[in-house]
């Protein structure tokens, strides 16, 4: 068609002019020679999605090809009169605008057989980046659509008139409810990317006022690695509004010094620690141990990571880290190269009355593991601490400091990569403030809160466990490493949102500071100095050395969580022997 265009263009539309013979030869060779170069690029075997730029750009390499043979093949075996030498030139452009067109046409009609149903649910889109295209063309390509884009929201002043896939932005988020009433939107769905806490809360309290829905996606890495379903929006959650995102993590290096070695994990069935196996398992470790006194967390670990819940293989170590010799026996047999120790007690009010268990677990059991990993030849140690270990005041703080002074002398002791991690309150971790919130909001009230002014640092386990692994990569012997965990939050603030998302007339009561509980948590001790030679969000701290020799249950129970520090007899730091 492109050809015969071109020739009577050439004639100015006089059709006696015209050598049909020679135009019906260059014709069928234009016909061989697309189908030749359009099946050795792809074009005919299904490369590309119908009207797509990479289509586009795959059909532009043909017809030149082609339309350059073409040119040759006219210019010197097809030279006759009644068919002009610049015919290829002129049928290039045309045969791309015919081929083009009629590719777009189709996917422009197929699109419109697959829109959402008029019943779906009008929706708001906040972001018109590539994450905002992407979710458009999921909704716009699946007739099952709950969803229905009607417009974007996007601050970026420079995309006011921009639209994607036909879908305009419509104004900012400060016109969100003048926006939400013309277009009589329902729900509005987050496309932000790496949208920090405070940002999530400015666009939930503006979504709250429009009467909209707020929604969210998935992170990107975890739409990469399982794709999109427009059944993984979900609504805003109070981890999202508090919540933090996680930190960057050099993959190449976690990579270095997990993958082809064997992994132990203590408290590997608890909030923290399956977690930590869970993403220890993307780095292709040789073995990865899991080792608890909780039959049921290692089930259910187990059934997240190989899909089954047997518990009869080698994967899953039963033992409490309290059994020194049970935790000798398990490294000498096993032989891990890493270990991640997460297994401790952690609930505040429980250790105070009884410390007694917290010295067994948090102190004695976090010893037992570091000889046990000294006699192994264990070469990576990462002790998961917490941030009530800064100037404690609490049996747990005060446990907790041990275990870093402990890991610090193992260091000095082995010269290996002994550490710690320090971190603030885990969210939805179990027996943590927010499913006690939850439950407290379920069963009608009250929801209970120390004090109006209490405050503290929250971060999300998959947060949490990212700085754990990290850890191992960047951190040097006897260090503690402590994430920037931006401002703390308000628990007051927490518990009215949590009712206030719940549509539930809930009371709130003040209990009072527990023993040993702060107003306000700490990061660093007061004799810490802190640097970040290595990520920009880590911050790296000396820990003094705790000889184990020097350790008095009596002299700690005496004064763990009644000053900032045991006695100066209890913290004696002589390193000690090193004959076992």
């Amino acid at each position: 068609m492109a050809i015969t265009f071109a020739v009577l263009f050439r004639f100015d539309f006089v059709v006696e002019r015209v050598n049909w013979l020679s135009v019906g030869i260059l014709a069928v060779l234009a016909i061989i020679f697309q189908a030749a170069v359009g099946w050795v690029l792809a074009l005919y075997r299904g490369r590309h999605q119908h009207g797509a730029f990479d289509e586009a750009q795959t059909l532009l390499a043909t017809v030149v090809t082609v339309a350059s043979v073409l040119f040759v093949v006219n210019l010197f075996f097809l030279s006759a009169a009644g068919l002009p030498r610049s015919t290829a030139l002129v049928a290039l452009p045309v045969a791309f605008v015919l081929m083009g067109g009629s590719r777009y046409l189709r996917r422009l009609l197929s699109e419109r057989r697959f829109r959402p149903l008029d019943s779906a649910e009008r929706a708001l889109i906040y972001g018109a980046g590539q994450t905002g295209a992407y979710l458009i063309r999921t909704m716009l390509g699946d007739p099952a659509s709950p969803y229905r884009p009607v417009g974007l929201i996007e601050d970026d002043p420079d995309k006011r008139n921009l639209r994607l896939s036909n879908v305009p932005v419509l104004g900012t988020g400060a016109e969100l409810e003048a926006l939400a009433k013309r277009t009589e939107a329902t729900a509005l769905v987050l496309c932000v990317a790496r949208a920090n806490a405070e940002f999530i809360r400015r666009i939930s309290d503006a979504a709250d006022r429009a009467g909209l829905r707020l929604m969210v996606m998935p992170l990107l890495s975890e739409i990469l690695e399982d794709g999109m379903r427009l059944a993984d929006l979900r609504d805003v959650a109070i981890e999202d509004i508090i919540g933090r995102r996680p930190v960057d993590t050099e993959i190449a290096s976690i990579a270095g010094y997990v993958a082809g070695k064997r992994v132990l994990v203590t408290g590997a069935g608890g909030s923290i620690g399956s977690e930590l196996c869970r993403q220890l398992s993307k780095y292709a470790p040789q073995e990865l141990i899991m080792l608890d006194r909780d039959e049921t967390g290692l089930h259910g670990v187990q059934l997240t990571l190989s899909g089954h819940g047997l518990l009869n293989s080698s994967d899953v170590v039963l033992a409490d880290i309290r059994d020194r010799e049970a935790v000798r026996a398990i490294f000498e047999n096993r032989r891990p190269q890493v270990v991640f120790h997460a297994a401790a007690l952690k609930h505040l009010p429980m250790l105070e009355q009884y410390p007694e268990e917290a010295w067994k677990t948090n102190v004695m059991g976090t010893l037992n593991v570091l000889g046990a990993s000294e006699h192994a030849a264990v070469e990576t140690f990462i002790n998961i601490s917490t941030d009530k270990a800064a100037n404690p005041t609490s049996v747990l703080g005060n446990s907790k400091r041990l275990a870093e002074r402990l890991t610090a002398w193992a260091a000095e002791r082995t010269g290996r990569s002994y550490l710690s991690v320090r971190f603030g309150n885990v969210i939805g971790s179990r027996g943590s403030m927010l499913p006690t919130f939850i439950a407290q909001i379920e069963a009608g009230g009250p929801v209970t809160v120390t004090d109006p002014e209490v405050t503290r640092y929250f971060m999300t386990i998959p947060e949490a466990c990212q700085l754990v692994i990290q850890a191992g990569a960047i951190g040097r012997p006897g260090e503690a490493l402590i994430l920037d965990m931006g401002h703390p939050v308000k628990i007051l603030d927490v518990a009215k949102r949590m009712i206030s998302m719940s549509g539930r007339a809930v009371d709130i009561v003040f209990t009072g500071l527990r023993p040993g509980e702060k107003l306000h948590e700490e990061l660093f001790g007061r004799e810490e100095h802190g640097e970040r030679p290595y990520h920009d969000k880590v911050t790296h701290t000396s820990v003094p050395l705790l000889d184990p020799a020097s350790l008095d249950f009596d002299l700690w129970r005496l004064s763990a969580g009644r000053t900032p520090e045991v006695p100066k007899p209890y913290l004696a730091t002589s390193l000690g022997s090193k004959n076992d």
